[in-house]
């Protein structure tokens, strides 16, 4: 059986199926907090980690040390790093050129999106906001690199939409995270797009109210440039961020625009259930979709998506119609 669709759509107004709430039931900093244990905590060992390809034709991992433009890190020499995402990182003691900068998750157990999670967005779309985070998910496939081109088939291109998001890499396995251990479970940040084929998730009738199968196409989840460790950017509710297409600003936000903040979304998604180490998590766009543009702001063949989040870097994905 079909599960119940989360929303009902009516023309353009969605109504939740969950009691409605104010934009004041969560203020900046609820659960904004460092860990309140005493215990001495580990700094990572790096600030900021890319995956890349050397010169040797071999993958690493390294350190970019600082944030740097992303077309800039291609052609520079970086610390090598050793470990992986699950198991950690630690110094190898060499470096390496990088030839070609990859996706920082060579792969990925899931990619959990959350939607309708910034005020002006939902201002702007005329949407009743739910009383817990709105959940999808797109597979691993979906993951891209910073400066992949991502390829749309044919049934994909007429309504095809950015959605640029900063996105949580969880370090190792989590459940049950509460308010005051949640920055434990996290490895860094990274930024990424929720590129989406708004043909197949609205109206209500093609759709069913489901969002996943219009985000989960191949390589429908860039991003990078780096994973920025928690210790590099502290406060993840106090960033700055914008979309630009073929160089025109579409987005600009800071992510105390947040309804749900990182910590409250990470205690809701591992609340009974696993977050393995190595899960992305996108946590949801500001206002300024090419879908509530007018006209339509949607994404054409050859169109350059750029997504900057302040502290990490950006990434620039150009839309390849096949």
């Amino acid at each position: 059986m079909f599960a119940r669709p989360l929303f009902a759509y009516s023309r353009t107004r969605i109504a939740c199926v969950t009691p409605r709430i104010t934009f004041t039931s969560f203020k900046p900093g609820d659960v904004r907090l460092l860990s309140t244990s005493s215990k001495p905590k580990a700094m990572a060992a790096f600030s900021h980690l890319i995956r890349f390809e050397a010169d040797d034709g071999k993958t690493y991992y390294g350190d970019l040390t600082k944030q740097t433009p992303t077309r800039e890190i291609q052609g520079k020499e970086v610390e090598v790093l050793e470990g992986d995402v699950k198991s950690g990182f630690s110094k190898k003691g060499s470096k390496a050129k990088v030839s070609k900068l990859l996706c920082p998750l060579p792969t990925t157990n899931i990619i959990l999106c959350v939607g309708l999670n910034y005020r002006q967005h939902a201002e702007e779309s005329n949407l009743t906001i739910p009383s817990n985070p709105a959940v999808f998910m797109k597979p691993s496939d979906a993951l891209a690199g910073p400066l992949d081109d991502i390829p749309i088939h044919k049934d994909c291109q007429s309504n095809l939409d950015y959605e640029g998001e900063l996105t949580i890499i969880i370090g190792k396995d989590c459940k049950n995270a509460t308010k005051d251990n949640w920055q434990d479970y996290v490895l860094g940040y990274t930024v990424g797009n929720d590129v989406s084929a708004r043909n197949f998730q609205l109206p209500v009738t093609v759709s069913g109210g489901q969002f996943g199968y219009a985000k989960s196409f191949d390589k429908f989840a860039p991003i990078g440039p780096c994973i920025a460790s928690k210790e590099v950017i502290g406060d993840p509710q106090r960033l700055r961020y914008w979309t630009k297409v073929n160089g025109q600003k579409r987005q600009e936000t800071g992510t105390d625009d947040m309804i749900f903040t990182v910590g409250e979304i990470i205690q809701h998604l591992s609340r009974g259930t696993t977050l393995r180490a190595g899960t992305a998590i996108l946590t949801g766009t500001p206002s300024g979709v090419g879908l509530f543009m007018e006209p339509k702001g949607f994404v054409k063949d050859g169109d350059e998506v750029e997504i900057y989040v302040e502290g990490i870097g950006s990434i620039i994905n150009k839309m390849k119609f096949e």
